[in-house]
């Protein structure tokens, strides 16, 4: 898939792991567990969806942007991996730990403790939206103008 709608999903699921935060974090405004099923139900689709992006962004999407050559890009790339390199796994972990009776027993823990990695994961999501997502759009408007679209997909000619 070229790079540029590469960017097109990544920014998508940013709005769906917005959506999904604002399900959860609503239902965890309640002073005491209620809606366990439904939280429950949020939060899964929330994994799947987060785990699958973050997995995207550092396999597939970091080592094509280091390629470009682009020296800012390249710059900024390398920060975010430094900085937010382990956010999938500290996610897991947090889920992991949070089955459903504990977060039925221990509800103000939890809902500490989503609020602080919600907090997290909104911060990465602004970043690339400020930082790293209008830099590739400007390397791609930069190409686009010089001459034909472009590709980050191999032909072979025989």
């Amino acid at each position: 898939m070229p790079l540029s709608r590469e960017i097109e999903r990544l920014r998508a699921e940013h709005s769906a792991l917005v959506a999904l935060a604002r399900v959860v974090t609503e239902l965890i405004r309640a002073p005491e567990p209620s809606k366990l099923t439904e939280l429950a139900s949020a939060r899964a689709l929330l994994r799947e969806t987060l785990v699958r992006h973050l997995k995207c962004e550092d396999w597939i999407l970091y080592p094509r942007l280091r390629a470009t050559g682009d020296r800012e890009l390249m710059h900024v790339t390398r920060e975010f991996e430094l900085e937010m390199g382990d956010l999938a796994a500290e996610y897991v972990a947090y889920d992991e730990q949070w089955t459903a009776a504990r977060v039925a027993a221990h509800w103000p823990e939890f809902r500490r403790e989503t609020v602080a990695i919600f907090s997290m994961l909104a911060t990465r999501v602004e970043r690339e939206e400020r930082e790293l997502y209008p830099l590739v759009d400007k390397l791609y408007a930069a190409a686009a103008a010089l001459g034909p679209p472009v590709t980050d997909e191999v032909t072979i000619s025989s």
